[in-house]
């Protein structure tokens, strides 16, 4: 790896593995729990200003905004395993086609987006049932964000280039960055502006398109300790680079996009059961993704060591890796296991002071602590399956924790065996331990190995 320690290159191949992962995962936890704070700031900024119509219209054009970040999500997640890979074993070369790349086809794919989504936008909106009263408020929330979905994209890329030699702590700086411009400019534009719905849309694109503009200014000045010297002919799409791109990209789209269609399917059939239920979902939903943003960040911080390892041929540390990446997220969701048995009132509470749902909110608890322990196994199963970037793998795995388990579980305990909403609850948590089966099959197998 002479070529690989630079400047700007972090060595994930030697070391106290389990000082490297947390010094690296902690960044990513706190990016992550900033995206999401920031994305509430919207709803309750709004909510506080507009009441019910805005923050139905802020709830919507989010869900809208993240169904479309899918695509970002997994071929940058793709291009950090390429990328850790290329940098364990000293192939800066290919690091260079694969950053080129990655910004041509994902950028160019934002445009495209950006244009069907405007003509489309009304068939989405009807789509979703969006309420007569929020209708325009949600029309200039989703067009606005639409507007700037090219700096979701290309924050996502920057990050994974970064990610993947090693460096999780400018991320944080730069989400930081756009998490106290979009309180600022939401405060100004929503309270001091009256711009309403619009000034939060546009608060959260003006913050994006601000964080994007800096990491690129970063990433131009840091050039020569990388290799990619930002000429034109560099961000030609290189064939030999996207075939990897596409074909490890897919399936952890796919499998972005399933999960989430999946868990649709869910609250629909929960809806059914009254708005006490739908709340209370809610809270499930809520509670789930807090949980998720830890696991996310041992996913990514583990996916990163463990590509650059294999590109090292390092194979001894990759179970070493997983055992830490497994503790790590166990230590966490006991803790908050703990929590939710001796404290769960008090924190489902904060999401609402509804009497008839908080009386009800015990048959969720059950559902919520298997699911944190879900999301610590499947941090090391993803670890592992990203980090070796197996798409055969995160194919199987989006289709079958994405639509077969959940759903399929779901409807055998909530309708066949009469379980109702807990049914379709236990349904979820249950099917979050679909990877762990699937991975410790293919840790087991020993083909990680054979991946270069």
């Amino acid at each position: 790896m002479q070529q690989a320690k630079k400047s700007m290159v972090r060595d994930l191949t030697g070391g106290s593995v389990a000082k490297l992962l947390l010094s690296f995962a902690f960044p990513l936890f706190v990016s992550n729990a900033l995206q999401a704070i920031y994305n509430i700031v919207d709803m309750v900024v709004v909510g506080q200003k507009m009441g019910g119509a805005g923050m139905s219209a802020v709830s919507i054009g989010g869900d809208v905004l993240h169904l479309l970040t899918f695509l970002a999500m997994g071929f940058s997640s793709a291009g950090q395993v390429l990328i850790a890979r290329d940098v364990g074993a000293g192939r800066m070369e290919k690091v260079k086609r694969t950053i080129g790349t990655m910004f041509t086809f994902l950028l160019g794919i934002s445009l495209v987006m950006s244009v069907v989504c405007y003509f489309l936008r009304v068939w989405m909106l009807d789509a979703l049932n969006t309420p007569a009263e929020s209708y325009k408020y949600t029309m200039d929330y989703t067009v606005t964000c639409i507007a700037g979905l090219v700096f979701i994209y290309g924050y996502n890329i920057i990050s994974a280039i970064l990610r993947g030699m090693g460096d999780s702590k400018r991320p944080f700086v730069f989400v930081a960055i756009a998490a106290v411009m979009n309180i600022i400019l939401d405060l100004v534009f929503v309270y001091a502006m009256e711009m309403g719905v619009f000034g939060a849309a546009l608060a959260t694109v003006i913050s994006q398109a601000f964080s994007f503009i800096v990491a690129l200014i970063y990433l131009y000045r840091s050039r020569e300790s990388f290799g990619f010297d930002f000429k034109l002919q560099s961000f030609k799409i290189d064939r030999e680079a996207l075939k990897p791109l596409i074909s490890l990209g897919v399936p952890m789209a796919i499998q972005s996009a399933s999960i989430n269609i999946s868990k649709i399917i869910l609250t629909s059939w929960i809806n059914l059961s009254g708005v006490t239920y739908s709340a209370l979902s809610g809270i499930y939903n809520k509670v789930g993704m807090m949980i998720g943003i830890v696991s996310n960040s041992f996913t990514t911080a583990g996916a990163s060591m463990v590509g650059q390892n294999l590109g090292a041929q390092k194979y001894e540390r990759v179970p070493k890796i997983m055992r830490t990446v497994l503790v790590c997220g166990m230590i966490v969701s006991g803790i908050c296991t703990v929590a939710v048995l001796f404290f769960s009132k008090t924190i489902f509470a904060m999401f609402t002071t509804d009497a008839s749902v908080l009386a009800v909110s015990a048959v969720i608890i059950a559902p919520t602590i298997i699911n944190f322990f879900g999301s610590a196994t499947r941090s090391m199963a993803f670890s592992l399956i990203n980090g070796s970037g197996n798409t055969r793998l995160n194919f199987a795995i989006a289709i079958i924790d994405g639509m077969i388990s959940r759903v399929g579980i779901a409807a055998l305990l909530g309708f066949g065996m009469g379980m109702g909403c807990q049914g379709f609850w236990y349904g979820d948590a249950l099917a979050g331990w679909m990877p762990f089966v699937i991975g410790m099959c293919y840790f087991l197998s020993g083909r990680w190995k054979k991946i270069k």
